[in-house]
Formats: structure tokens, sequence, C-alpha cells
């Protein structure tokens, strides 16, 4: 997605709530730890800390989440708006930045629709990554499965495009993990796989090789009003 198709979605979903009837907003700040942080199953930093703050009105949400990637922090902007499509199905639309204060990374602006039925939900992204003054356009599609108690899966696959072309051959991960609370802290303990194409490692011969690894979580949220 170009830049100038992305970043109008942004300010839509940021002013968006500015418009509705004044309602009470709920906010809340979290803080966080990982044994390593991994996105979309792409390793970003071994040992990372976070903290966020997001904002819910009614249908429409909005926050910010930092965290230390070693060569500076990353920080994104998103939000949504969403709706209930029954009982037991909602979706929801938005946009999300990220952003880098070092030469981690460039900066990605992505549109973000996400589908829930009942204890499966599906994600569609797709965005634009900033790379030296040109755009290079992708795409990110993901089921998760979560169960009552506290066991969840995700399936998520990279496309070179918005169309998705090449899903399965452009890179992909599978995660499973469980999730509890104990000491009024929340702790998730996960096993992420990714594959040749986004691992970044390779075997003794030089070739491209997947990845397992255990990952530890802890984080606290606190309400703010």
């Amino acid at each position: 997605m170009r830049k100038k198709l992305a970043v109008p979605i942004l300010l839509a979903v940021v002013i968006a709530p500015i418009a509705v009837e004044a309602q009470d907003a709920e906010v809340s700040a979290n803080t966080g730890w990982t044994s390593a942080y991994y996105y979309r199953g792409v390793h970003q930093k071994a040992s990372s800390a976070s903290a966020g703050v997001d904002l819910a009105a009614g249908s429409f949400s909005l926050g910010t989440w930092g965290a230390d990637v070693g060569d500076g922090t990353e920080l994104d902007f998103y939000g949504a708006v969403g709706m209930d499509l029954g009982d037991n199905a909602s979706i929801s639309v938005g946009s999300t930045g990220y952003f880098y204060t070092g030469e981690f990374d460039n900066t990605y602006i992505e549109a973000n629709i996400n589908l829930a039925v009942g204890a499966v939900s599906a994600e569609y992204s797709f965005g634009s990554h900033r790379v030296l003054g040109a755009a290079a356009d992708y795409s990110f599609f993901a089921l998760t499965a979560e169960s009552s108690g506290g066991w969840y899966g995700t399936l998520g696959a990279y496309g070179t495009d918005l169309a998705l072309a090449g899903l399965f051959g452009n890179g992909t991960y599978a995660e499973a993990g469980y999730g509890f609370s104990a000491a009024d802290l929340d702790f998730v303990l996960s096993g992420i796989y990714s594959d040749s194409n986004i691992a970044g490692e390779t075997d003794p011969w030089g070739v491209a090789r997947g990845e397992m690894t255990m990952v530890l979580g802890v984080s606290k949220t606190f309400d703010i009003s």
C-alpha cells in the first residue's frame, strides 16, 4: 500500500472518535518483558522491555506501544473501529504505523482488517515499507484459534504485494502458546517456528533454515480511567 493511501487511513481512524457523541472512554497502560521479541514470526531482539497506552471509546480504539529493539526504540501508533456482526462475530478495520528511533529499521505503514467468529480470528494487513526513498508493498495473513483455558495457536504468512502474491512462499510461521495470570501479572509461554524465509538462520553449509524458539513473556496492565 502506498503511503499516500496509508496515511489518510491512519488519520481517519485517529480522528474518528472525535466525531462521535461524547461517551465514557476507558484508558489503560501496560508494561512488559519478553525473553525474545518476535513479531509475526520475525525475531526483533532478545530480552526486550515494552510499554504502551490504550484508549477505548465505544466502537473506537487508539493506542501507542513502544519496545526496545537494541539499536533504538520501536514506536507504534494504531487505531481501529469495530462492530459486532452477531452474537458470536465481530469485525474491525484500522491502521498501524511502525516507527524507529535508531537504525534498526525503516517506517512501515499498513491497513488492518480483523474478523473474529467464535474462538477463531483472521487478520489481513497490507502496507508499505519505506526503504531508501522508495516503497516496498507487502501483505500479511494470519489465522488464530484460542481456547477458554488459555491455549492459542497462530499460523501466519507473508505476501509480496497487496494481493498476497506468493502466499506461503515468502515467509510463514507457526506459534502455539499458553497464557495465564498469577500474582497480578499475565504470563505467556509460547513456541514459535519461523521458516527459512524469515528465520535469518543458516546451517553449517550456508543454506537458510527454519528455527524453533521458546519464549516467555510477562506483562501488567493498569486501568487509568
